[in-house]
Protein backbone atom coordinates (compact mmCIF):
# COMPACT_ATOMS: atom_id res chain seq x y z
CA UNK A 1 0.00 0.00 0.00
CA UNK A 2 1.08 3.68 -0.29
CA UNK A 3 1.08 4.07 3.61
CA UNK A 4 3.39 0.82 3.77
CA UNK A 5 5.67 2.34 0.38
CA UNK A 6 6.00 5.90 1.93
CA UNK A 7 4.33 7.48 -0.85
CA UNK A 8 0.86 8.26 1.57
CA UNK A 9 1.52 10.39 5.13
CA UNK A 10 -1.34 8.47 6.44
CA UNK A 11 -4.01 6.31 5.51
CA UNK A 12 -7.16 8.53 3.85
CA UNK A 13 -9.47 5.54 4.45
CA UNK A 14 -10.50 4.01 7.59
CA UNK A 15 -10.87 0.60 6.19
CA UNK A 16 -7.54 -1.74 4.69
CA UNK A 17 -6.82 -1.00 1.30
CA UNK A 18 -5.39 -4.68 0.88
CA UNK A 19 -8.58 -5.80 1.86
CA UNK A 20 -10.56 -4.77 -1.20
CA UNK A 21 -7.97 -4.56 -3.62
CA UNK A 22 -4.97 -6.59 -4.68
CA UNK A 23 -1.47 -5.04 -3.93
CA UNK A 24 0.46 -5.59 -7.26
CA UNK A 25 2.55 -2.43 -6.73
CA UNK A 26 5.98 -4.88 -6.33
CA UNK A 27 4.63 -6.33 -10.14
CA UNK A 28 5.00 -2.71 -11.45
CA UNK A 29 7.52 -1.09 -9.72
CA UNK A 30 10.70 -3.95 -8.98
CA UNK A 31 13.08 -3.87 -11.77
CA UNK A 32 15.29 -7.01 -12.42
CA UNK A 33 18.30 -7.76 -10.72
CA UNK A 34 20.29 -7.15 -14.01
CA UNK A 35 18.64 -3.65 -13.95
CA UNK A 36 19.69 -2.91 -10.55
CA UNK A 37 23.45 -4.37 -10.90
CA UNK A 38 23.59 -1.95 -14.44
CA UNK A 39 22.45 1.00 -13.09
CA UNK A 40 24.54 0.94 -9.54
CA UNK A 41 27.68 0.33 -11.57
CA UNK A 42 27.06 3.45 -13.81
CA UNK A 43 26.36 5.59 -10.75
CA UNK A 44 29.49 4.11 -9.14
CA UNK A 45 31.80 5.31 -12.09
CA UNK A 46 30.08 8.54 -13.27
CA UNK A 47 32.23 11.52 -12.05
CA UNK A 48 29.03 13.61 -10.66
CA UNK A 49 26.54 11.26 -9.63
CA UNK A 50 29.42 8.66 -7.94
CA UNK A 51 28.64 10.50 -5.37
CA UNK A 52 25.19 8.92 -4.46
CA UNK A 53 26.45 5.55 -4.67
CA UNK A 54 26.50 4.44 -1.18
CA UNK A 55 23.07 5.80 -0.29
CA UNK A 56 21.67 4.44 -3.36
CA UNK A 57 22.76 1.25 -2.70
CA UNK A 58 21.87 1.46 1.12
CA UNK A 59 18.29 2.06 -0.38
CA UNK A 60 18.36 -0.97 -2.68
CA UNK A 61 19.95 -3.49 -0.55
CA UNK A 62 18.08 -2.56 2.38
CA UNK A 63 14.20 -1.69 1.83
CA UNK A 64 14.39 1.50 3.85
CA UNK A 65 11.48 3.49 3.37
CA UNK A 66 13.10 6.37 2.40
CA UNK A 67 11.42 8.90 4.76
CA UNK A 68 13.32 6.31 7.12
CA UNK A 69 16.43 6.22 5.27
CA UNK A 70 16.24 10.23 5.07
CA UNK A 71 16.13 10.41 9.00
CA UNK A 72 18.61 8.12 9.71
CA UNK A 73 21.32 10.06 12.30
CA UNK A 74 25.15 8.70 12.82
CA UNK A 75 23.68 7.70 16.23
CA UNK A 76 21.25 5.47 14.27
CA UNK A 77 24.20 3.36 12.46
CA UNK A 78 26.24 1.01 14.85
CA UNK A 79 29.20 0.16 13.15
CA UNK A 80 30.29 -1.98 15.89
CA UNK A 81 27.62 -4.49 16.01
CA UNK A 82 26.45 -4.02 12.01
CA UNK A 83 23.08 -2.84 12.71
CA UNK A 84 20.62 -0.45 11.87
CA UNK A 85 18.66 1.05 14.30
CA UNK A 86 14.96 2.17 12.80
CA UNK A 87 12.79 3.87 15.22
CA UNK A 88 11.96 7.28 13.18
CA UNK A 89 11.16 9.03 10.04
CA UNK A 90 11.72 12.55 8.35
CA UNK A 91 9.56 14.69 6.92
CA UNK A 92 9.36 17.65 5.62
CA UNK A 93 5.47 19.75 5.03
CA UNK A 94 4.49 21.75 2.54
CA UNK A 95 5.04 24.56 4.53
CA UNK A 96 9.04 22.95 4.16
CA UNK A 97 8.55 22.32 8.14
CA UNK A 98 10.85 19.62 9.21
CA UNK A 99 9.30 17.05 11.64
CA UNK A 100 10.63 14.01 12.97
CA UNK A 101 7.49 11.35 13.04
CA UNK A 102 7.28 7.69 14.02
CA UNK A 103 7.78 4.94 11.67
CA UNK A 104 4.82 4.29 9.07
CA UNK A 105 3.63 1.47 11.49
CA UNK A 106 4.77 -0.28 14.88
CA UNK A 107 6.30 -2.79 12.91
CA UNK A 108 8.48 0.42 11.00
CA UNK A 109 10.56 0.07 14.37
CA UNK A 110 13.12 -2.66 13.58
CA UNK A 111 16.86 -3.13 13.83
CA UNK A 112 18.08 -4.24 10.64
CA UNK A 113 21.46 -5.85 10.15
CA UNK A 114 24.06 -4.95 7.61
CA UNK A 115 25.78 -7.13 4.75
CA UNK A 116 29.00 -6.57 4.56
CA UNK A 117 28.73 -3.97 1.82
CA UNK A 118 26.40 -2.11 3.12
CA UNK A 119 28.41 -1.63 5.91
CA UNK A 120 31.36 -0.48 4.20
CA UNK A 121 28.76 2.06 2.58
CA UNK A 122 27.73 3.53 6.17
CA UNK A 123 31.43 3.70 7.12
CA UNK A 124 32.59 5.51 4.17
CA UNK A 125 29.16 8.16 4.41
CA UNK A 126 29.78 8.84 8.36
CA UNK A 127 33.86 9.10 7.43
CA UNK A 128 33.14 11.94 4.55
CA UNK A 129 29.88 13.21 6.28
CA UNK A 130 29.47 17.00 5.87
CA UNK A 131 31.01 18.88 8.27
CA UNK A 132 29.09 22.37 9.52
CA UNK A 133 29.48 24.53 12.03
CA UNK A 134 26.20 24.42 13.45
CA UNK A 135 24.18 21.20 13.27
CA UNK A 136 20.50 20.96 12.67
CA UNK A 137 18.69 19.43 15.01
CA UNK A 138 14.67 18.18 14.48
CA UNK A 139 12.79 17.82 16.90
CA UNK A 140 15.92 16.91 19.13
CA UNK A 141 17.33 14.50 16.38
CA UNK A 142 20.91 15.85 14.89
CA UNK A 143 23.77 14.78 12.89
CA UNK A 144 21.84 13.52 10.05
CA UNK A 145 23.71 11.76 7.51
CA UNK A 146 22.94 13.70 4.45
CA UNK A 147 22.56 17.15 4.47
CA UNK A 148 22.14 20.04 1.51
CA UNK A 149 23.93 23.31 0.31
CA UNK A 150 21.90 24.40 2.90
CA UNK A 151 23.20 22.33 5.53
CA UNK A 152 19.42 21.24 6.27
CA UNK A 153 19.14 17.37 6.44
CA UNK A 154 18.23 15.96 3.24
CA UNK A 155 14.32 14.49 2.46
CA UNK A 156 12.35 12.15 0.01
CA UNK A 157 12.37 15.09 -2.82
CA UNK A 158 16.23 15.33 -2.65
CA UNK A 159 16.84 11.23 -3.57
CA UNK A 160 14.08 11.75 -6.12
CA UNK A 161 15.81 14.14 -8.03
CA UNK A 162 19.28 12.24 -7.35
CA UNK A 163 17.55 9.37 -9.04
CA UNK A 164 15.86 11.30 -11.89
CA UNK A 165 19.14 13.13 -12.93
CA UNK A 166 20.95 10.00 -12.46
CA UNK A 167 18.55 8.12 -14.49
CA UNK A 168 17.82 10.90 -17.42
CA UNK A 169 22.05 10.19 -18.01
CA UNK A 170 21.82 7.10 -17.90
CA UNK A 171 19.24 6.87 -20.46
CA UNK A 172 20.64 9.28 -22.88
CA UNK A 173 23.94 7.22 -22.85
CA UNK A 174 22.78 3.79 -23.11
CA UNK A 175 20.74 2.28 -25.94
CA UNK A 176 19.09 0.41 -23.68
CA UNK A 177 16.68 2.61 -21.59
CA UNK A 178 16.02 2.26 -18.02
CA UNK A 179 12.84 2.42 -16.85
CA UNK A 180 11.59 4.70 -13.81
CA UNK A 181 13.37 4.43 -10.91
CA UNK A 182 12.91 5.74 -7.32
CA UNK A 183 13.41 5.42 -3.47
CA UNK A 184 10.20 3.50 -3.47
CA UNK A 185 10.88 1.47 -6.57
CA UNK A 186 14.45 0.33 -4.70
CA UNK A 187 12.48 -0.67 -1.43
CA UNK A 188 9.98 -3.08 -4.02
CA UNK A 189 13.24 -4.49 -5.61
CA UNK A 190 14.93 -5.65 -2.34
CA UNK A 191 11.82 -7.23 -1.61
CA UNK A 192 11.14 -8.82 -4.57
CA UNK A 193 14.96 -10.32 -4.84
CA UNK A 194 14.91 -11.60 -1.15
CA UNK A 195 11.53 -13.06 -1.99
CA UNK A 196 13.26 -14.80 -5.23
CA UNK A 197 16.13 -15.78 -2.94
CA UNK A 198 13.57 -17.92 -1.04
CA UNK A 199 13.62 -15.98 2.35
CA UNK A 200 11.31 -16.67 4.67
CA UNK A 201 8.28 -14.50 4.82
CA UNK A 202 8.16 -13.92 8.52
CA UNK A 203 11.32 -12.76 8.50
CA UNK A 204 10.94 -10.57 5.10
CA UNK A 205 8.06 -9.30 6.78
CA UNK A 206 10.18 -8.20 10.06
CA UNK A 207 12.88 -6.52 7.28
CA UNK A 208 10.24 -4.63 5.12
CA UNK A 209 8.62 -3.86 8.68
CA UNK A 210 5.39 -4.06 7.04
CA UNK A 211 2.54 -4.53 9.56
CA UNK A 212 0.54 -7.02 7.14
CA UNK A 213 1.86 -10.31 6.46
CA UNK A 214 -0.58 -9.84 3.33
CA UNK A 215 1.87 -7.03 2.01
CA UNK A 216 4.87 -9.45 2.15
CA UNK A 217 3.00 -12.60 1.27
CA UNK A 218 1.89 -10.74 -2.19
CA UNK A 219 5.37 -10.44 -3.30
CA UNK A 220 5.50 -14.38 -3.51
CA UNK A 221 2.36 -14.55 -5.37
CA UNK A 222 3.85 -12.40 -8.07
CA UNK A 223 7.00 -14.70 -9.09
CA UNK A 224 7.13 -15.93 -12.61
CA UNK A 225 7.57 -19.18 -14.48
CA UNK A 226 11.09 -18.90 -14.27
CA UNK A 227 11.64 -18.18 -10.67
CA UNK A 228 9.18 -21.26 -9.81
CA UNK A 229 11.94 -23.49 -12.49
CA UNK A 230 14.60 -22.54 -10.19
CA UNK A 231 12.71 -22.83 -6.90
CA UNK A 232 11.72 -26.25 -8.58
CA UNK A 233 15.24 -27.38 -9.78
CA UNK A 234 16.85 -25.85 -6.37
CA UNK A 235 14.73 -27.88 -4.42
CA UNK A 236 15.86 -30.81 -6.46
CA UNK A 237 19.30 -30.56 -5.72
CA UNK A 238 18.65 -30.68 -2.00
CA UNK A 239 17.03 -34.09 -3.03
Amino acid sequence: MAVEDDLLRKNPFEFQLCTVVVNDSVTRQAITKEQEELFLEFIRNDDHYSKYYNGMFILFKTGLRISEFCGLTVKDIDLQERKINVNHQLQRTRGMQYVIEDTKTSSGTRMLPMTDEVYECFEQIVKNRKKVRVEPIIDGYSRFLFLDKKDMPEVALHWEKHFQWALGKYNRTHEEQMPKIMPHVCRHTYCSNMAKAGMNPKALQYLMGHSDIGVTLNVYTHLGLIDAKEEMNRIAKLA
